[in-house]
């Protein structure tokens, strides 16, 4: 297949990830004017490998990417039936995220890119996430993106391919990463988020009440770090007197944990609208994206915010890193003429909004952008 370049051609694009705890690799083939095509999207979990310890362990999550980067994208290419040689562009991702696994695709990337005389285009991983509904619904801009996962948590508002403005953010854990710390304390399996949502389906969300912080501030900036502190505070007195938890007191303690993580999410979004509203923009939509936008009950509060304008969500497959996501945001970095060379570096923190101050703190899945 002849190899093309320009905003006007078919394109068939190798996208990479690797900035946490899934080696990904996606083959996507986009025609302009029509709806992109992802022919191949493989996805290495390493969640058995990091279950013992309880959470992401770096290094070993490096060692893993650096073992499995080739064999992901080997895999992908048999899957859609393409040599190498029918690529036109590698896409990998450079950051944020946990350095050795990024540094381990960046690599692998070059590599890549560089054997087989083929553009390479860095990626910002936030940035495959907030365009995900672009890639799957051809969404406009400017639109509206809660981008909720377990390394992070901002409202944005996309106005281009590399054009992001922060309304606000968490301040110190993200959702998905207070998901996971509530998961191991009531001693469910890991990830947190599908666990603990499985148990609050059978639960009373009326039983413990938890706190809905920063509720009583104006602005669109989270906090979920206390939300941790008031559950472990509920478990230990569910348990005085009789030993441990009953099947009943865990449902109840995650239908009521994730149901303070919506209202919050849900409340925060409505002042994000309103935000929007008051400067004017006239958004195509809102957007969620990310890891904990696979949690159906958020989906269904975030859906009644939205009130008028379109809401949109991922499939569930796209909900969690991939390599699908990268290839898109590559894609639409080259289409806009953009490309990077051998120097790429990885970038353990990257912000999509280059003029608001950075987030504070830092996560066990990541520094926040």
């Amino acid at each position: 297949m002849e190899r093309t370049t320009g905003h006007d051609r078919a394109l068939t694009v190798l996208g990479m990830e690797s900035s946490c705890d899934d080696t990904a690799a996606a083959v996507l083939r986009h025609v302009p004017g029509r709806p992109a095509e992802i022919l191949a999207n493989v996805v290495l979990g390493q969640a058995a490998l990091h279950a013992p310890f309880g959470g992401v362990v770096p290094e070993l999550a490096a060692r893993a990417h650096a073992e499995k980067m080739d064999l992901a994208v080997e895999e992908a290419l048999g899957t859609a039936g393409l040599p190498l040689s029918a690529v036109d562009l590698v896409a990998v991702t450079a950051g944020p995220g946990l350095i050795g696994g990024v540094l381990a695709g960046v690599m692998c990337a070059k590599g890549i890119a560089m054997g087989a005389g083929l553009p390479l285009v860095g990626v910002n991983h936030l940035a495959g996430h907030a365009l995900t509904p672009r890639l799957t619904d051809g969404l406009g801009f400017p639109y509206l993106m809660l981008l909720v996962s377990g390394g992070h948590c901002q409202f944005l508002v996309a106005e281009g391919p590399d054009r992001f403005t922060r309304l606000g953010g968490t301040i110190d854990d993200a959702p998905g990463e207070a998901f996971d710390k509530t998961a191991k304390l009531l001693g469910l399996e890991q990830p947190g988020g599908p666990s603990v949502e499985r148990e609050a389906a059978k639960g009373d969300p009326a039983r413990f009440r938890f706190p809905r912080p920063l509720l009583d501030r104006p602005g669109c900036d989270l906090s979920f770090s206390g939300l941790k502190t008031a559950l472990i505070r509920a478990r230990d007195q569910a348990m005085a007197g009789k030993g441990g938890l009953t099947v009943g007191d865990r449902a109840d303690l995650c239908a009521g944990f994730q149901a303070a993580v919506a209202d919050v999410l849900a409340e925060k979004s409505r002042r994000a609208l309103a935000a929007c509203a008051e400067r004017g923009l006239q958004l195509t939509g809102f957007a969620v994206a990310g890891g904990v936008a696979a949690n159906q009950a958020l989906r269904e509060r975030l859906t009644a915010v939205a009130g008028g304008i379109p809401f949109l969500a991922p499939p569930l497959k796209l909900c969690t890193d991939n390599g699908a996501m990268i290839a898109w945001a590559g894609l639409e970095r080259f289409r806009a003429g953009q490309a990077d060379g051998m120097d790429l570096a990885a970038r353990p923190r990257w912000p999509l909004d280059q003029r608001s101050p950075a987030l504070l703190g830092s996560g066990k899945k990541g520094p926040k952008a």
